[in-house]
């Protein structure tokens, strides 16, 4: 087991294409570490460095006390899991998990007791006669973390390895890596696009944008404190809700006002938020998730100032839940980073001072908004969120 570094590591490719810029990053021991990002945002390229797969440009990587930058692949003790499993179709379950230990010569009785400890680990006893073609989508998916957990390396790596599985079995699969990965004690880096399965299994999260990396942290951390606009967009689904807004400070409190709505800021908010006070009468983007608009009527305690009356123009009920998705009269939050989280969501973004900003709330499903009817929601305006426009950071 061993500590990760990563020292100003970078990858430039010969074309001049910089795929992973002076990342500095500590992943402790027995840490699960997820890297996320939208493609392209050079967390496979990281991982691959990590592996020994992709040279480093600059910077240095470590293990434990070592580094290893110059350590063939091969010789640094770790074990990748791939997202198209790899496994030998000629083998059984068992050979394909065994084959790693017998190139290293490990004695067979020693293989043995690995192969069928880990199959029971990973409720493959039945399987180990069967050859790859005989298993379905997850039992695949765990010979190939089989193969990994037998040869009991310093550090897991996995790149998005649950992204060929259905929905359902990615629900099952992530649960199960996060208990494997707890039960061993071992660090693992894991890649994924996905940030229900970064915020589901994560110790910590790392968010990557165009090589750049954006915010670690914990989960739930990330989630209530984004460190930017990018990761505020990319955390969380339905995603933020972004608008331009206008500061006004005032004894007691003040507002923050956008497209004719004035909501209430606290006092509070305003005591934590040294830079937000000081912005009297200044520009800023204003975030709203959706889990922070309400239907009035389930709320015990009503906010003041915190209403908001709009027109529903989509309903959709997910039983537990209703999402309901209307505009506001401003124009959509158009910087580099809102055209990132739009090309990631294969969405065109919208011309400046172009059509309204389209807002989403997630409502209690007793909720009687209707498509096409005037509602009054209630904005909890203790949980927004306040970004600076020009440099995208948090205020």
């Amino acid at each position: 087991m061993a500590q990760i570094g990563f020292d100003e590591v970078t990858k430039v490719y010969e074309d001049g294409t910089e795929a992973v810029r002076a990342v500095d990053l500590t992943i402790e021991d027995g840490t699960l570490m997820v890297l996320v990002g939208p493609s392209g945002c050079g967390k496979t390229t990281l991982l691959r460095m990590v592996a020994g797969l992709e040279e480093i440009t600059g910077g240095s990587i470590r293990l434990g006390d070592a580094v290893i930058n110059d350590v063939e692949a091969k010789n640094r003790d770790l074990a990748m899991v791939f997202q198209n499993y790899a496994l030998y179709p000629h083998m059984t379950c068992y050979d394909n998990m065994a084959f790693g230990l017998k190139l290293r010569k490990v004695p067979r009785k020693e293989i043995d007791r690995r192969v069928r400890e880990t199959a029971r680990t990973l409720g493959l006893e039945d399987q180990l006669k069967k050859k790859p073609r005989a298993l379905s989508g997850g039992q695949r998916q765990r010979v190939a973390m089989g193969r990994a957990i037998v040869r009991e390396p310093q550090a897991f790596l996995m790149d998005e390895p649950l992204s060929n599985l259905d929905a359902k079995l990615r629900v099952q699969m992530r649960t199960e890596i996060s208990r494997i990965q707890r039960d061993l004690g071992t660090t693992m880096i894991y890649v994924t696009h996905d940030q229900t399965e970064a915020m589901t299994m994560g110790d910590r999260v790392a968010v990557m944008n165009r090589g750049v990396l954006q915010q670690v942290d914990a989960p739930q951390d990330m989630y209530d404190r984004p460190a930017n606009l990018f990761v505020a967009g990319f955390i969380g689904s339905p995603a933020m809700n972004m608008v331009d807004a206008v500061v006004r400070r005032s004894e007691g409190g003040g507002a923050v006002e956008f497209a004719g709505i004035s909501l209430r800021v606290p006092e509070e908010t305003f005591q934590q938020r040294p830079a937000l006070a000081a912005r009297d009468g200044g520009k800023v983007v204003l975030g709203i998730r959706p889990e922070d608009i309400e239907d009035p009527q389930f709320i015990n305690d009503r906010l003041e100032g915190a209403d908001i009356r709009v027109v529903v123009d989509i309903r959709e009920a997910m039983g537990s839940e209703v999402y309901v998705h209307f505009g506001v009269d401003a124009p959509p939050v158009i910087t580099d980073d809102t055209i990132d989280l739009a090309a990631d969501a294969e969405l065109l973004p919208e011309a400046e001072g172009g059509a309204q900003a389209s807002f989403v709330a997630r409502l209690n499903p007793r909720t009687s908004a209707q498509r096409g009817q005037p509602i009054t929601l209630q904005v909890d305006t203790r949980r927004m969120h306040f970004f600076d426009r020009d440099s995208g950071e948090a205020i």
